[in-house]
């Protein structure tokens, strides 16, 4: 297993060059102009000026392998200076937001931890809910469990997020009241009623990211556990006298996990991304909001750094769920 993710690895670093060639020439080639939100009083050779100043007066390729130094070599050197306090960076330039003109990797670790507090919790509360769902629906199939399980997964997955978020605050925060319809990301806990307001805003953007989450990956784990509940190591484990709940816990569980593993793995990386619609709809400033307000502003570094995590994060991610397959199915071996 450790050479056949050492090749993994050797093989990313020339996909991550592709996909970092291609999201750079997608971006700058696409119409928008960084000096079009600013006022029309501003004569054409002061937003020239402005335009040369961002670095866009230089040839396509050499951006390319400017904006490739700064993100692959400046960015973790200064990262390792703030972690360690010693000046292993010294004044290497940065990549630098074209609307904040702040380094780009410090707005976005400033961004990460609401984005983790809210869909990283709501994705781990997904997968708590969607597991024993699709487990029990697989066990007691076609039973009353089964389909109410069904119907709730079907509308959860269905129905969009930004349709049930507006109608959790229809009800909830309009009607009865009970949670905050916006999150304050401002909010800071320091005490026991602080943290109860920390929690009453997150029930809703929360809740509304669990059901869509759950009701995915519990699809997966019923069609899984139904595929392993009648093959022919169940039976004799039946046959030999095994309790039910240590055949389905001990032996159908371990087996089942693996496409559900698969599925739950490639959606990590949409935690780092943040459920753009459900923070547009509930005002989390996480990295989703993050990620529109640079669109809208034609911020091309921080849009494309973004995205290019996105990508390592997927990767990595696919990596990950490779080898925890061959973890969980001793079947798989790695040559």
């Amino acid at each position: 297993m450790f050479h056949y993710t050492l090749r993994r690895l050797a093989f990313a670093l020339p996909t991550l060059l592709l996909i970092s060639l291609i999201l750079f020439l997608l971006l700058d080639l696409a119409p928008g102009d960084p000096t079009a939100n600013l006022p029309l009083t501003i004569p054409l050779e002061v937003r020239e000026k402005i335009r040369l100043s961002l670095g866009l007066g230089e040839p396509l390729h050499i951006r390319y392998l400017f904006w490739l130094n700064q993100f692959f070599v400046n960015e973790p050197l200064h990262l390792v200076s703030s972690l360690t306090g010693f000046d292993v960076s010294g004044q290497r330039p940065r990549v630098i937001s074209w609307q904040s003109r702040s380094p780009v990797v410090d707005i976005v670790l400033e961004r990460m931890p609401q984005t983790l507090w809210v869909v990283g919790l709501s994705y781990v509360a997904g997968i708590l809910i969607a597991v024993p769902v699709g487990i029990v629906s697989a066990w007691r199939s076609n039973g009353w469990f089964d389909q109410i399980g069904t119907f709730v997964s079907m509308v959860g997955f269905s129905v969009p997020t930004f349709f049930s978020g507006v109608l959790l605050i229809v009800i909830f925060s309009v009607h009865l009241g009970w949670f905050p319809s916006i999150y304050d990301t401002t909010h800071r806990v320091t005490d026991l009623e602080s943290f109860l307001h920390q929690v009453r805003q997150m029930v809703l953007p929360v809740s509304v990211l669990a059901l869509y989450n759950a009701a995915q990956i519990s699809r997966f784990m019923r069609a899984s556990t139904l595929d392993n509940l009648h093959l022919d190591y169940v039976r004799t484990a039946r046959a030999k006298g095994m309790p039910e709940r240590r055949v389905i816990l001990v032996h159908v569980l371990r087996n089942s996990l693996g496409p559900a593993v698969t599925v739950i793995a490639l959606g990590v990386p949409g935690i780092f991304g943040g459920a753009i619609i459900t923070e547009q709809v509930f005002k989390v400033n996480g990295l989703g909001h993050l990620l529109i307000t640079a669109i809208q502003a034609n911020d091309l570094p921080m849009v494309q750094t973004l995205t290019f995590i996105f990508a390592v994060l997927i990767i990595l991610f696919n990596l990950a769920a490779d080898l925890l397959l061959g973890i969980l199915d001793p079947r798989i071996r790695y040559e």
